[in-house]
C-alpha cells in the first residue's frame, strides 16, 4: 500500500502562465469525498471496485484539511466568473449534512470578487430527508438523482447491499425534492434491460419523476474493467464491430453482461427522440438531444464525449489524488496529489493535455471518414474497445447505435430549422 503524502502547511505554488486579455482558465473537477463507498450495491456500478483497486480504507472520508485544500486551490486556479463544484461518489451524502455546510462556508471564504459558486450533487436519494432537501434548496444545489425507469426496470440492477429493491425509496426522494422545490435532474443508466423499453422509461421519468432535465447514460464496461484501465486493453484480442463477441450475452463478450447492446442503444435513443421531437421539443430537456441539436445547428458540443478533445473534466479522490477523468480513476491516469502539486498545474499539465488531445488523435480511419464525425468524435475514449470492419482497433463499442441515432436526428434537421424559424 502506498503511503499518502504529508499535507503541507501551505499550498504548493501555482505556476500557470499569464493569459492574453479576455482568456480564462477553466476546468471541472468532480469530487469523490467518500471515495467509492456507497450504501447501494448496483450491479452495473463502475466505481465500487475502486475500494480494492486504490486500496481505500474501510470508510474513506475527505477530511477538513483535504476539503479546504481542494476548495482553495480549485477556486484559485479558475479565472472565469463561474466555478462549478460537483460532488459524487460512491454516494456523497454518506459524508453527512454538516460536511456540506462546511463546503458552502469554505466556498464563500475563498471565492474571488465577482465570482459565482455553483454546486451539484449526484445521489441515489436514499438518505435524503426534509433537512437535507431544505439545505439543498436554500443553497441552490442542483441535484442529480439516479433512476432507471419504472420499478421492474429500476430494481433489476439498482439494489441495496442486502439485494433489496430501491425504487420505492428513490420515489420518496423524488417527492421530497418536489416538496422543497429543489431543482434536480434524473440520471437514467440505459442498460441491457431497460434499453428495450424506451417509451416506458421516458414516459415514466417525464410524467412521474418530472425532473428539470433528463440525462441518458449508456451503461457499459469491458468485462475486465475491474482490473484493466481504459486504453490498456489487449488490442489484438478485441472483437470486430458487429460480431457476437462485440455484444453482450455471448460467452466471450468483450463487455460485462449488463451492458447495453449497441443496436439497443440506437433503438432507445431513436424511439425516445421520435416521441420527444413530436410532443416535447422545447418543453422537456434531454441532455443527449439538446447536445445533438446544438451540434447540428453549428453551435458546438455541450458535452465532453462529443467534443474533438477532452481533458477538462477531472476527478479528485478523498485523499487529494487527482485523476484525468471520472472514468479513468486508475493508477495509470493519476496526475498527482494536490498536497504536492497545485491542482491548477495538474489540470493543465503536459500529461493531462496529452490525455485530452488523444481523444482526437487516436481515432481510427473508419471514424475519420464517417459522415457523422462532427457529431460524434468517437464518443468517450473509455468505450473504444472494438475493432473497425477492416480490423483497426480503437472503434467505439457503441458505434452502430450512435450511427443509427445520428441518422435519425439529422433526418429531422429540415423540420428543426422550420421550428426554429431558420431558412
Amino acid at each position: 500500500m502506498t503511503t499518502p503524502p504529508i499535507k503541507p502547511l501551505a499550498d504548493p505554488p501555482l505556476h500557470l502562465p499569464a493569459l492574453a486579455n479576455g482568456d480564462v482558465y477553466r476546468f471541472h473537477t468532480m469530487v469523490k469525498p467518500s471515495g467509492a463507498q456507497c450504501n447501494l450495491d448496483c450491479a452495473y456500478c463502475f466505481y465500487l471496485h475502486k475500494e480494492d483497486l486504490l486500496q481505500q480504507p474501510k470508510m474513506p472520508r475527505m477530511d477538513e484539511d483535504w476539503l479546504e485544500t481542494h476548495i482553495r486551490q480549485y477556486i484559485a486556479a479558475q479565472t472565469g466568473r463561474e466555478v462549478i463544484f460537483s460532488w459524487q461518489g460512491g454516494e456523497p451524502t454518506l459524508m453527512g449534512l454538516e460536511f456540506f455546510r462546511r463546503v458552502v462556508a469554505l466556498q464563500q471564504q475563498y471565492k474571488k470578487p465577482g465570482q459565482r459558486i455553483e454546486n451539484d450533487l449526484q445521489t441515489n436519494g436514499i438518505l435524503l430527508d426534509d433537512e437535507w432537501c431544505a439545505f439543498l434548496h436554500e443553497q441552490h444545489f442542483l441535484v442529480g438523482l439516479s433512476i432507471d425507469g419504472p420499478a421492474e426496470l429500476h430494481d433489476h440492477y439498482r439494489y441495496s447491499k442486502g439485494h433489496k429493491p430501491t425504487h420505492e425509496r428513490v420515489m420518496h426522494a423524488v417527492a421530497l425534492l418536489h416538496k422543497h422545490q429543489v431543482e434536480f435532474s434524473a440520471l437514467c443508466v440505459v442498460n441491457r434491460l431497460n434499453a428495450r423499453r424506451p417509451i416506458d422509461v421516458y414516459r415514466f421519468i417525464r410524467d412521474q419523476v418530472r425532473p428539470r432535465m433528463i440525462q441518458l447514460i449508456p451503461g457499459l464496461e469491458p468485462g475486465d474493467f475491474r482490473q484493466v484501465a481504459p486504453g490498456h486493453w489487449n488490442w489484438d484480442a478485441l472483437p470486430v464491430v458487429g460480431t457476437p463477441q462485440a455484444r453482450p450475452g455471448h460467452p466471450d463478450s468483450v463487455v460485462a453482461d449488463w451492458s447495453v447492446d449497441p443496436d439497443d442503444w440506437g433503438y432507445f435513443l431513436g424511439r425516445v427522440w421520435d416521441e420527444w421531437f413530436k410532443r416535447d421539443f422545447g418543453r422537456v430537456f434531454i441532455d443527449q438531444f439538446e447536445n445533438v441539436v446544438s451540434m447540428m445547428l453549428g453551435n458546438g458540443s455541450q458535452k465532453c464525449v462529443t467534443s474533438p478533445v477532452c481533458g477538462k473534466a477531472l476527478a479528485i479522490e478523498h485523499n487529494g489524488d487527482l485523476y484525468s477523468c471520472d472514468h479513468f480513476v486508475y493508477p495509470e491516469y493519476r496526475l498527482g496529489n494536490i498536497g504536492e502539486t497545485h491542482e491548477g498545474d495538474l489540470a493543465f499539465s503536459e500529461q493531462q493535455q496529452q490525455f485530452g488531445y488523444a481523444k482526437r488523435n487516436s481515432l481510427p480511419q473508419y471514424c475519420r471518414e464517417c459522415r457523422y464525425l462532427q457529431l460524434c468524435w468517437g464518443e468517450c475514449p473509455k468505450n473504444r474497445f472494438v475493432k473497425t470492419p477492416d480490423g483497426e482497433p480503437g472503434l467505439n463499442y457503441l458505434c452502430r447505435g450512435l450511427k443509427a441515432f445520428y441518422a435519425k436526428a439529422t433526418g429531422d434537421l429540415s423540420e428543426l430549422h422550420k421550428r426554429l424559424g431558420k431558412h
